[in-house]
């Protein structure tokens, strides 16, 4: 099963910019339609940017505009850039092969606060 390590959070001022990274286990990762997600304690993980195969990419309502997914196959890693935070994107950050097919990781917390 695919695995994954997420890096990147910490705390920023809003309008603020941070760069998620998630480094994946496993060679099929070139195969797999990838998503990140997002959690606040006590609610439903959220859905938050996908990136397909062939490069293409959608985004929830939310940061559509703000974030930016990407990937690099060759070195089994996604990336979320992320630009004008707001405080509601306060949360932990996982990624994972969409539909969560792989192995859940740690996530990284991102804080967005003045």
């Amino acid at each position: 099963q695919v695995q994954f390590v997420e890096s990147g959070g910490g705390l920023v001022q809003p309008g603020g910019s941070l760069r998620l990274s998630c480094a994946a286990s496993g060679s099929a990762f070139s195969r797999y339609t990838m998503a990140w997600y997002r959690q606040v304690p006590g609610k439903q993980r959220d859905l938050v940017a996908i990136m397909t195969v062939d490069g293409g990419t959608n985004y929830a309502h939310f940061v559509q505009g703000r974030f930016t997914v990407s990937r690099d196959d060759a070195k089994t890693t996604v990336w979320l850039q992320m630009n004008d935070l707001k405080p509601e994107d306060t949360a932990v950050y996982y990624c994972n092969i969409l539909g969560g097919q792989g192995s859940w990781g740690q996530g990284t917390q991102v804080t967005v606060s003045s």
